[in-house]
């Protein structure tokens, strides 16, 4: 994928390890309603990045890191995991257009169904996503567990 610019100022592109402790700290800092797990450490996203790098993108604006999106590809479904934006730069597009992106390239591998969770309590997320035309599937309940007990892997 080549960099995707936009009017508003930002350059979506995909991430590089060396966007790692930007991205983490905009994940902690910008990003209420992330849960960070020890599958987001560096060495953990290092692993990702050699599997579905095209499905992890980050905007770039003001010479820093202002967003990040990570999606999945099963074979089956797609996710989107981690939209983050920061602060400054809600409200003007920039989830829309990662999100946009995202989708993009989850469609150039084939994917026809698109999942994400979000937490309940997280509207402004919530109307982000049904804005983009996402609805919640009242049948479904989230359900998970932990494979590795693990600390904070960063």
């Amino acid at each position: 994928m080549t960099a995707v610019g936009d009017a508003e100022g930002w350059r979506i592109r995909p991430f590089e390890m060396s966007d790692y402790d930007a991205v983490y700290a905009l994940w902690l800092a910008g990003a209420p309603g992330i849960e960070i797990r020890p599958s987001d450490g560096r060495e953990e996203v290092a692993r990702r990045c050699q599997r579905d790098r095209e499905l992890f993108l980050v905007a770039e604006g003001d010479g820093a890191i202002i967003g990040v999106v990570m999606g999945g590809w099963d074979g089956r479904r797609g996710w989107i995991h981690h939209l983050a934006v920061a602060p400054d730069f809600r409200g003007l597009g920039l989830g829309r257009s990662l999100v946009a992106a995202i989708e993009e390239r989850l469609c150039e591998v084939g994917c026809l169904k698109v999942n994400l969770l979000v937490r309940r309590e997280n509207r402004a997320a919530r109307q982000l996503y049904e804005h983009l035309g996402y609805r919640e599937a009242p049948t479904l309940v989230a359900m998970g567990k932990e494979l590795r007990a693990g600390q904070d892997r960063r």
